[in-house]
């Protein structure tokens, strides 16, 4: 029961990753704040572990700081912030068109940063933490991805910053990078008719098959945990050796 008393807020809660470690947080006794566009499912998360669902678009400011305050109002205090909402696009970078590239940068970075900036101030109260799911798109170049590869690149960055800035006031701030998994999101992914195999092999993963949600949640909750207590600023690839 490493999160015994503790209050935590994972977005995009309602499939993959996020309803993995939303699940994995109540396992090992958090209160769990389950949030994502898609409302219903995020309140079906959150009926299964006991916890709070709510729908969230990340990439609104406004709704980012409202639903922050509301948790801290309801529960009296924030611990965790797990950034895990996040959207996946595949194209011709030639092709991509600036509404497409706008969506993927807001959902994916600017989400992120629109969850962190009226967290911050009570994690700081708390002592508390943020873990963001980046991926290994944000280690090294893969193709196909231009947008996604930015946007999961800046969350790299924006851990690391953080990670500096808030040290001092002990707040930890780590990413979890994953590789292929099998999710939703990846399930709905699609290629360009033309790809070139020997481009797409950089994706391929070492092991032949996609890891199972469960996988990230557990790396990403460690990160979250008193056990990782020394650890802020990593951004640690869980991806069976695809950037090693």
């Amino acid at each position: 029961m490493r999160f015994d008393g503790r209050v935590v807020i994972v977005t995009g809660s309602a499939s993959g990753i996020g309803q993995a470690t939303a699940q994995r947080f109540a396992a090992d006794g958090a209160t769990v704040v389950c949030a994502d566009l898609n409302e219903a499912g995020a309140k079906a998360t959150a009926a299964d572990i006991g916890g709070a669902g709510i729908g969230l678009d990340v990439s609104d400011p406004d709704a980012a700081t409202d639903a922050v305050e509301r948790v801290v109002r309801e529960h009296g205090h924030l611990d965790v912030l797990a950034n895990v909402a996040g959207i996946l696009q595949f194209g011709h970078a030639d092709e991509l068109s600036a509404e497409e590239w706008n969506r993927v940068i807001s959902v994916n970075l600017t989400g992120v940063f629109n969850m962190i900036r009226p967290a911050l101030p009570n994690l700081v109260a708390s002592g508390g933490n943020i873990v963001n799911v980046a991926s290994t798109s944000g280690l090294h170049g893969q193709p196909y991805g231009a947008a996604y590869s930015a946007s999961k690149g800046g969350v790299v960055m924006l851990t690391r910053a953080l990670a500096v800035e808030y040290a001092k006031k002990g707040v930890r701030v780590n990413a979890v990078c994953p590789g292929g998994v099998d999710t939703p999101l990846v399930a709905n992914m699609t290629m360009p008719d033309d790809v070139e195999g020997f481009l797409v092999a950089r994706m391929e993963l070492v092991r032949g098959h996609f890891a199972p949600p469960s996988d990230i949640a557990s790396v990403l909750c460690f990160l979250a945990s008193d056990d990782a207590r020394n650890v802020t600023g990593a951004c640690v690839p869980v991806d069976y050796g695809m950037t090693a």
